[in-house]
């Protein structure tokens, strides 16, 4: 794997606004987080056709930090799929002010759960 090539497929594509800054004028961890969450809710959904939900959240390793103005691409991979469950590969990559160099920013596990209408655990399909 090349540390200039994201792995996985392009799932979200979105841009850091002043909004979301922390104490110290970054962009606040858990903003970057729940994009990941997204991006792999969508991997997830679409592999298990149906609702998951976020059981778990491993590995979550911050490299450098996300500034305003930067875009977010967050790239899914899906790494390992049980009976009910799926592990989904995640990176974020920012293009500094919105044209400038590529750099990896977080990369992190997430596990899903299918779910059912009552929100109970379901086989994957296919």
């Amino acid at each position: 794997m090349d540390d200039d090539t994201p792995t996985g497929e392009l799932t979200l594509r979105t841009m850091a606004m002043p909004r979301d800054v922390n104490g110290n004028g970054d962009i606040f961890g858990g903003w970057v987080l729940s994009q990941m969450d997204m991006a792999a809710g969508i991997t997830a959904g679409t592999r298990a056709q149906g609702r998951v939900a976020t059981v778990a959240i491993d590995a979550m390793k911050f490299i450098r930090p996300v500034q305003v103005g930067d875009v977010l691409c967050v790239y899914s991979h899906i790494q390992r799929v049980g009976r009910t469950s799926m592990a989904i590969g995640l990176e974020a990559w920012v293009l500094r002010d919105r044209i400038g160099s590529r750099q990896k920013v977080t990369e992190a596990v997430f596990t899903f759960v299918a779910i059912d209408i009552e929100g109970r655990p379901r086989p994957v399909e296919g």
